[in-house]
């Protein structure tokens, strides 16, 4: 059995840009060959997938995901908008979501270790998928809701195929009233968050930094004032922005709540559901947001690569 040594494992690692344990796997596995190993990795299209590691995936889809109560929302990064409409890609995206269901995992690394189903893990299927659909695909992030007693409700927009688009939210309801009436509520508010895109569901769930930055320019705004009168205004500004921002506050954009907040449109709800009901938390994943998109001509690149 050959020595495996750390400076082997690096130059492979370099010559192929696969992963530190998977090039040691190579090597384990090929008696230290490296030639031997960088066909290992090839086959196994670790190689090329690595490969295609560096290039930013800002496309793909977001999916929700509910069972009657429970929820999940991930999301699948491609390169480009056409892999979307990919239906290997689309059942990749829909088994991630199962998996976290199943699983209730919500941090993507622990997520990409359970088991995929068909064999491996869910890790090993997107680098396996990276491989078939040649493009950098990444599982950029996974969340998950539960009530003991009640619903998940899950809303979709733009919609590519069931349950995933390019917007993705879940809203969770803890109540022991009607179950029909608890679900058509937790879709309409749903519809609501995908909408109004809140920040928190009270003003208590507010990022203090995101608070800080408001009241910093609310004092910027009316400098010169006395600080008695100041203070104020930054108290008066800040409950308008909560109000502005927060989703119990919110005027509900559902037609059915006629120009009501979303608290009081829950509470007139109750008598028809028959029992109290509370907004126990929601999730809103849009596809991309916060990543800095590639401003290259990506069917350039490949025009360019087939002339290559």
């Amino acid at each position: 059995m050959a020595t495996i040594t750390a400076a082997l494992v690096k130059e492979l690692r370099e010559s192929t840009g696969a992963g530190m344990m998977d090039c040691k796997a190579a090597l384990t596995q090929t008696d230290g060959e490296f030639e031997a190993a960088v066909d290992w990795l090839r086959k196994k299209g670790l190689s090329k997938a690595a490969k295609k590691a560096d290039r930013v995936a800002a496309e793909g889809l977001v999916a929700a995901l509910v069972s009657e109560n429970s929820g999940v929302v991930v999301e699948v990064n491609s390169e480009t908008d056409f892999v979307a409409r990919n239906a290997d890609f689309q059942t990749l995206v829909k088994n991630i979501a199962e998996v976290a269901l199943k699983s209730g995992a919500s941090d993507v690394e622990a997520l990409g270790k359970e088991a995929y189903p068909g064999g491996g893990t869910v890790s090993e299927a997107i680098t396996n998928a990276i491989a078939g659909i040649g493009e950098n695909l990444t599982l950029r992030r996974a969340a998950a809701l539960s009530v003991g007693e009640g619903v998940l409700g899950r809303y979709v927009h733009a919609q590519v195929v069931d349950g995933q688009g390019k917007i993705a939210v879940i809203v969770a309801l803890e109540s022991k009233g009607d179950k029909d009436v608890l679900a058509t509520l937790a879709r309409q508010l749903a519809m609501h968050v995908a909408s109004a895109n809140p920040l928190a569901l009270d003003a208590s769930g507010l990022d203090p930094a995101t608070v800080e930055r408001e009241k910093k320019l609310l004092a910027e705004k009316n400098a010169g004032k006395p600080e008695n009168v100041l203070q104020k205004i930054i108290d008066s500004g800040i409950k308008t922005y909560a109000k502005e921002v927060c989703m119990l506050d919110q005027v509900s954009n559902h037609p059915d709540h006629g120009g009501k907040s979303v608290a009081q449109a829950v509470k007139e709800i109750e008598g028809k559901a028959g029992a109290p009901i509370a907004i126990k938390g929601f999730v809103r994943y849009a596809l991309g947001e916060g990543i800095e998109k590639q401003t290259s001509d990506f069917a350039a690149e490949v025009a360019a690569a087939v002339k290559g």
